[in-house]
């Protein structure tokens, strides 16, 4: 969920109070290259592991994995993700009101450390909490990091922010681009708990050179922005310790009574990720604050929700059941050398950074022509052509002799899903803080996030609700009919959401 790129990397950020600071080897502020490399390393574990954790769940327990049906794979894959979305709101509310942003990355990264080294050591006890672990740093570092950076810019200096923004875009397609390859060879071919390992490395690394180059920062991010009052606190820690001893105390009694699952763990992210927004949308409503224009953009605005969540729940399933596509149905064999299916992960940063600047040059040159529900029409139907691709390759491996087909059907559909990125989510965290009032932006940035929590369960729960084991060609054609109808439905609807929305 990031901006396509703006301007080239040479440009020189400098921070509010008009000050540069010490200079890296790349020309860039000392600040600036701490926050970089934090960036880089942290995207590199977070990749690395997502490209590898279907397949290891999916991996039968004799052969070193979880031995899970695909189906419980899929899920766990899309819940995990949209727990990481979850855990972005709490996580942007500590860095603002408690800890200040700096001390929240690195707080964040150490739980995301402490996740990945859970995840190297073998056993399944050791498995679930490094994914809770992860989830939660993420959270609470991913958010932080984008503020932190941009409080080193001045508040008119939108083409530094920009620039700089742009340049962080890159290293999250470049660590996107090479973790899987990397983690995924070793993970596979090697041991699957060494390749969790090397993700622990990258951000053992990341929080190393944070630790080193965070005196650069100055005073930017040691205070909570707007710190939260004692009282406030006070309630947030009665709310949040009353509501862990609910669970705690659940959960114990269904162990006692000898009935825990970790399915029922699942259960409640999924419902969390339908009432959280739901709760979210009531109270944003009813504040008083807002004025009756913003009331309607907000109520209208449930509508690109909605589309957001679908279009999350199709992209989400990239990093699943086109992996489980990729390892059961793709011929990998190429000159006697068997492709890691985990490298197919590689193909969607790839493709991004080649159509990135594309589609910015278009929405560049079509200027307000082409509105923000056309633009999400589009990006839905790139998704839509994507899964239609898929329904293809599954029909072809269905009647192809030893059911494999040419990797080159995931090539192409992970092209059109990049292309649907690159259209749908810049797009979408423009239009969300276009349409916040004004006093709210946060707010409704988080709706995006939890947008995107919304897909992951609901994505993670499509293969299981179908019936299919393993993706079929009628999965993947009703998932595209269903995004198809949705695009078309944005562009019909452009006229009325564009003066409702009033972007």
């Amino acid at each position: 969920m990031t901006a396509p790129p703006a301007q080239s990397p040479t440009v020189q950020p400098s921070g509010p109070s008009g000050r540069t600071g010490r200079r890296g080897p790349l020309g860039w502020p000392r600040w600036f290259t701490t926050l970089f490399g934090t960036d880089i390393w942290e995207r590199f574990s977070f990749y690395g592991m997502t490209a590898i954790l279907v397949l290891y769940a999916t991996e039968p327990t004799a052969d070193g994995g979880l031995g899970m049906t695909n189906e419980d794979a899929t899920l766990l894959f899309g819940l995990y993700m949209a727990s990481v979305f979850l855990c972005s709101v709490p996580g942007g509310w500590l860095g603002d009101r408690l800890f200040g942003s700096s001390r929240a990355v690195l707080y964040g990264g150490v739980l995301i450390g402490l996740g990945h080294l859970s995840l190297a050591l073998p056993g399944q006890a050791f498995f679930y909490p490094g994914l809770l672990l992860i989830a939660g740093g993420t959270g609470l570092l991913k958010p932080n990091m984008a503020n932190l950076l941009s409080a080193f810019y001045a508040p008119g200096d939108r083409a530094g922010r920009d620039a700089g923004f742009a340049i962080f875009y890159m290293s999250v397609q470049v660590s996107a681009l090479v973790a899987p390859v990397v983690v995924g060879a070793v993970g596979e071919t090697v041991d699957w708990h060494l390749g969790f390992g090397l993700a622990a490395v990258g951000m053992a690394i990341g929080l190393l050179q944070y630790a080193r180059g965070s005196h650069h920062f100055g005073e930017t991010g040691r205070a909570p922005e707007r710190a939260a009052t004692p009282a406030q606190r006070t309630r947030v820690l009665r709310a949040s310790g009353l509501t862990l001893a609910v669970v705690v105390i659940a959960y114990g009694a269904d162990a006692a009574a000898g009935s825990f699952r970790i399915a029922h763990v699942m259960g409640l992210i999924g419902l969390l990720t339908v009432v959280v927004p739901v709760v979210f949308f009531w109270r944003l409503i009813r504040n008083p604050l807002l004025t009756p224009p913003e009331r309607v953009r907000v109520k209208t605005y449930i509508w690109l929700f909605l589309a957001s969540a679908l279009f999350w729940a199709m992209f989400l399933q990239g990093g699943s059941v086109f992996s489980i596509f990729a390892k059961e149905s793709t011929d990998r064999s190429v000159l006697g050398f068997t492709v890691p299916t985990s490298w197919f992960q590689s193909a969607t940063p790839l493709f991004v950074l080649l159509t990135a600047p594309l589609f910015a040059s278009l929405w560049k040159r079509a200027g307000d022509r082409i509105g923000t529900a056309v633009k999400f029409g589009i990006g839905m139907a790139c998704t839509a052509v994507a899964f239609g691709v898929m329904a293809l390759a599954a029909w072809r491996a269905a009647s192809a002799e030893g059911g494999l087909v040419s990797p080159w059907w995931l090539v192409i559909a992970f092209l059109l899903l990049a292309a649907g990125e690159v259209a749908f989510a810049p797009v979408g965290m423009s239009a969300t803080t276009a349409v916040a009032p004004a006093t709210f932006v946060s707010q409704m940035v988080g709706l995006f996030w939890l947008a995107g929590a919304l897909g992951g369960g609901l994505g993670g729960n499509a293969l299981k609700v179908s019936g299919d084991e393993s993706p079929s060609a009628g999965y993947f054609l009703a998932l595209s009919l269903v995004t198809l109808a949705a695009a078309v439905a944005l562009v019909l609807a452009r006229g009325p959401l564009g003066r409702r929305l009033g972007v």
